[in-house]
């Protein structure tokens, strides 16, 4: 069955050009032309991705983007013809998952929507606890009051569960298979996101600030993740009682 791609502007010339290359990509559309049709489309056709511009008549984007993440889980790629890059960040804050300026290239549009399509995949089959849902190796890691274990795709600090979504769990994983170590944001990019991922460094920093306010949340009472100005992030190496694992990522 065809995933569902929800394409909310409205500017006809553009739905039309998105819409062409996603059918010829073999995905299902539906359209929308301002924020208030959007939340009506998405509640009525569940779609498997959103591809949603900032500047809309009724409802603009960011108040579309920040209903549609309180109401559901589904991925959002946001367009915007503003170089701005505050509009960016609150983008990214709000819930969307990525976001391209116009103009931009269609094949590249439709390169981003598959890239994020298989990363939800693989959440919602994490989450699901499906077999081989993590392709992490080594054991489980134990450091300070944190336990990260790959196979069940959970993270616990003390005896509270910390509810990590899989590109939080990965980034996770990362900076604690090497403590210590510096990663910096296109290192983190190309280890969590993969190869095929467009965006830039500031959809790393978003995520490790959720990353961190949820430790936080789950009970870690000192910041487990360092901030090196200037590089990017690393897990702290003095923490008792750690147990390595088989190998990093």
């Amino acid at each position: 069955m065809a995933e569902k791609v929800l394409v909310v502007d409205d500017e006809p010339a553009l739905v039309e050009l998105v819409t062409y290359n996603l059918r010829k990509a073999g995905y299902e559309t539906v359209t929308a032309a301002d924020g208030e049709e959007a939340l009506e489309a998405a509640e009525r056709e569940r779609p498997d991705l959103v591809i949603l511009d900032l500047m809309l008549p009724k409802m603009d984007g960011f108040e579309a983007c920040k209903a549609l993440r309180q109401a559901s889980a589904v991925p959002i790629i946001m367009l915007t013809a503003r170089t701005d890059e505050v509009d960016r960040v609150v983008g990214l804050e709000l819930g969307a998952d990525d976001y391209v300026l116009k103009p931009f290239s269609p094949r590249e549009l439709v390169a981003r929507v598959k890239a994020i399509l298989r990363r939800a995949a693989a959440e919602r089959a994490a989450s699901a606890g499906e077999p081989g849902a993590v392709d992490l190796p080594g054991r489980a890691i134990s450091a300070g009051p944190l336990v990260i274990d790959p196979d069940k795709h959970r993270a616990t600090v003390g005896d509270r569960v910390v509810p990590l979504t899989y590109t939080e769990f990965r980034i996770l994983w990362t900076l604690t298979s090497s403590p210590g170590r510096v990663f910096d944001r296109d290192a983190l990019l190309t280890r969590v996101w993969g190869q095929d991922f467009f965006g830039d460094a500031r959809t790393v920093d978003v995520h490790v600030r959720h990353l961190r306010q949820k430790l936080r949340e789950g009970g870690a009472e000192e910041e487990l993740i360092e901030t090196v100005r200037g590089v990017g992030y690393r897990f702290r190496e003095d923490l008792p009682g750690r147990t390595p694992t088989g190998g990093g990522v």
